[in-house]
């Protein structure tokens, strides 16, 4: 299958056949770092239910074009004339409530979802990665939420699989992890070199479409079942009002403030500068 381009904001994904049963999505927005609009989220999104209607589809791979997976949702105006690509009840905390509906929709997809994640995964990418029910990551890559040195995350998912510790000390710092402590902590299941990691990924890709594809389905639908038993899916719904709450403090008020002062880049070069990483670094 070639590379497909049509339909409404496609050009922001890219969708080829890689072996027989496997779709793979490429994030096409390299020059914004994949950064997350409502073009390329609605795509995505979109690709994946017909992926999962498609008979000859067995399982889907996402990943990044050029340097990065997603540096996380688009802040530079994207959006602007763009409506949200699916409804979700307006209000306080529609936008948290919004992006974790999505990503968390891929759960309830009947096929798996494999995120490919190399360079950075931040932010909204991480939410993205973390929706998709295996992970494989670069050694080298980086998962991080920034967006906590302002605000409160979209997506409460650290405690669940990084576990309370490292959740905690990514929470209140807003460090990065690379792909290996990825490994290590539980959120990616391996970590290959990024030279490899194409074929790495397809290798697991292919397994997967060799297995029945009624009984993958329902073994999908066995391990997310067991994490929604425990509480994972309502913890991470209550938590988009914490976002929301966020949205009010003196910080973000201060950062927003500054953002009008200096514009975006400025604003979060200020926000890094005292951390030496992310726009300070070379994200």
């Amino acid at each position: 299958m070639d590379d497909d381009t049509s339909g409404a904001g496609a050009d922001v994904i890219l969708v080829d056949e890689p072996h027989a049963g496997i779709r793979r999505i490429t994030l096409n927005r390299p020059e914004k770092r994949n950064a997350l609009s409502h073009l390329l989220r609605g795509a995505l999104l979109g690709a994946l239910v017909d992926h999962d209607t498609d008979p000859d589809v067995r399982v889907t791979i996402i990943r990044g074009a050029g340097t990065c997976f997603s540096a996380g949702y688009d802040l530079g105006g994207a959006n602007e004339g763009h409506d949200l690509p699916f409804p979700t009840t307006p209000g306080e905390g529609q936008w948290p409530r919004h992006v974790t509906d999505g990503w968390m929709g891929i759960w309830d997809l009947a096929k798996p979802v494999i995120a490919q994640v190399h360079g950075w995964c931040l932010a909204g990418g991480s939410e993205l990665a973390t929706g998709c029910d295996l992970i494989y990551v670069a050694e080298d890559a980086r998962m991080g939420y920034p967006a906590v040195r302002f605000g409160v995350p979209d997506m409460h998912f650290h405690v669940w699989l990084l576990g309370m510790r490292r959740a905690m000390e990514m929470m209140i710092t807003g460090d990065s992890i690379s792909g290996i402590e990825a490994v290590a902590e539980g959120w990616a299941n391996a970590a290959f070199p990024e030279a490899e990691l194409d074929e790495a990924v397809l290798a697991v890709a292919q397994r997967v479409a060799a297995m029945p594809p009624d009984v993958v389905q329902l073994n999908k639908r066995a391990v997310h079942r067991q994490m929604e038993y425990m509480g994972m899916r309502a913890g991470i719904r209550a938590g988009t009002e914490l976002c929301a709450l966020g949205v009010h403090s003196a910080s973000m008020a201060e950062f927003l403030q500054l953002v009008r002062d200096e514009g975006l880049t400025g604003a979060l070069q200020e926000r890094d500068e005292p951390f030496g990483d992310y726009r300070t670094g070379d994200a």
